[in-house]
This record gives structure tokens, sequence and C-alpha cells, in this order.
């Protein structure tokens, strides 16, 4: 392990790693947003060594994930290769300020992506396929990369919640291609993260490998799925997922400040 940690029990890691695996696959979001909250309230890590834990173990995940959507061409590899420059840049500023961020601004961070990713995905779009990209198109694509590259090294998701809304709803990619294509700009983005956070001693890499090896299998049978599932059934299924984990979070911030709360009179009684 990259920081001390105690011995955490095997069966709960492989659960995690298995939905987590299945959800990556189903929806081509490196499955980081059941990973983070599974490590927290499963495994009870802190919301830092979650976050990089998260995002060493979305690492083999994608990879099974991105081989079976590209097996079924469902990866636009010339936007995929445009987010992988963005996102191989910004997940250096994420991982700096993933070693310096104050857990509550960690855990906050997440539920506002969480939602406002859920609010964008029920707006009504028009997903047909996109046209050839012209040099702002590219930029653009570029800049999204860097938002989610930085994303994924402050919160650890693989930044798969801005890139699938941000293809759909920008650029007119079919969902599912979208999701492949986010699989596959995931990886270098959570290669480079992954040795960052292992130098800045945030990531327990062997619970991330059990998780990761867990999910391989589970991100292939939800890309199969996913090839065979309703669009628009689809879409809606990640943003209530998304909002189901925010509120859990924001659950979680607000039992938090209650215990604060209950704390402070009795110091002052003693």
């Amino acid at each position: 392990m990259d920081e001390s940690t105690p011995r955490r029990p095997l069966v709960p890691i492989i659960v995690v790693g298995v939905l987590a695996g299945f959800l990556a696959g189903l929806f081509g979001i490196g499955g980081g947003i059941l990973l983070v909250p599974g490590l927290v309230f499963v495994l009870g890590m802190n919301q830092r060594l979650a976050h990089g834990t998260s995002l060493a173990a979305v690492l083999p995940i994608s990879f099974a994930s991105m081989a079976t959507y590209a097996i079924n061409d469902n990866v636009d590899w010339t936007v995929a290769v445009l987010l992988s420059l963005g996102s191989a840049t910004g997940v250096l500023a994420g991982t700096a300020y993933l070693h310096i961020a104050k857990t509550r601004t960690l855990t906050v961070l997440f539920v506002v992506i969480l939602v406002a990713s859920a609010i964008r995905l029920f707006i009504p779009i028009d997903a047909d396929g996109r046209t050839a990209l012209n040099l702002v198109g590219a930029a653009l694509v570029v800049v999204i990369g860097l938002a989610s590259g930085a994303l994924a090294g402050v919160l650890g998701v693989g930044g798969g919640i801005i890139v699938v809304p941000a293809l759909i709803l920008g650029f007119g990619i079919v969902p599912l291609i979208a999701k492949g294509t986010s699989a596959a700009a995931i990886i270098p983005a959570a290669l480079i993260g992954t040795l960052r956070n292992r130098s800045n001693k945030n990531a327990d890499l062997s619970t991330a490998g059990i998780v990761g090896v867990a999910g391989v299998l589970t991100a292939i049978a939800g890309s199969i799925v996913s090839d065979h599932l309703d669009d628009d059934m689809a879409i809606i299924l990640f943003a209530v997922l998304l909002v189901a984990v925010a509120l859990r979070l924001v659950w979680q911030i607000r039992s938090e400040d209650a215990a604060v709360r209950a704390e402070v009179p009795s110091r002052a009684e003693s």
C-alpha cells in the first residue's frame, strides 16, 4: 500500500469492484461514481485516499470497457485522441489539487458535478451523429478533455461524467459511441493520475488492484448490455444514478455537520 492503512476485508472490496465495473461498461464512465462512495462508505477510506484509489482502479476497468466498445465499433477514435491530449494535461493539475484539498471541499465538488451532469442529461437533445470537426470544434474537444482530466485527478471518477454528456449535447454524438469514446479517453488520464497519486501517497494500490480486476469482467458485461439498451433509457438511468449518489453524499455532509455541532457544546461543558 502507498499509505499506512488497515487491512481491508476482501469480499466488500470485490463487491465494490464488480458493481463499479458493470456501471463503467454500461455508462462509459470509468466506474468512479460508485467506486468513491463505495470506498468511503463500505471500506471506511478517507475521502482523499478514496479519490486516488478510485482513479487507479478505473484504469483496468476502463480498458476492458473500451475494448468491448471498440470491438463493436462504438469508439470515435478521432475524438478520443483529442480528449486524451487535454485530459493528460488536466489530470496533472487535478492530482496536485487533490494533495492539498480539504475533505469537505472534495465531497462538495463531487456532489456538484454529479447533480450538474444529471440535470444536463434530462434536457432533450438531438444526437444523430457528429459532423466533421473543424479547428474550433477540435479545440473544444481538447478543452473538454482538459476539464475532465482535472476532475478525474481531483475526484477519481475518470472524467466520464463530464465527457459523455458533453459529447452528446455539444457534438451530437450518439450516446453509445459517446460512452465508448469516453472509456477510451479515460485510460491515459487514469494512468498519469495514478502515477502522480502514488508519488503523493494518495492511493491504496493493493485495494485498487483487487477492485480493478474484480470489475474487468463486469465492465465487459455492462458494455454488451449497453449495446442493446435504448438510448433514451440509458440516459435516464445514468441521470438517476448520478442523483442517487449525490443525495447519499449530501446526507454524509449533513451527518458530519450535525456531529460537529453536537461536539461543540460537549467541549464547552468540559
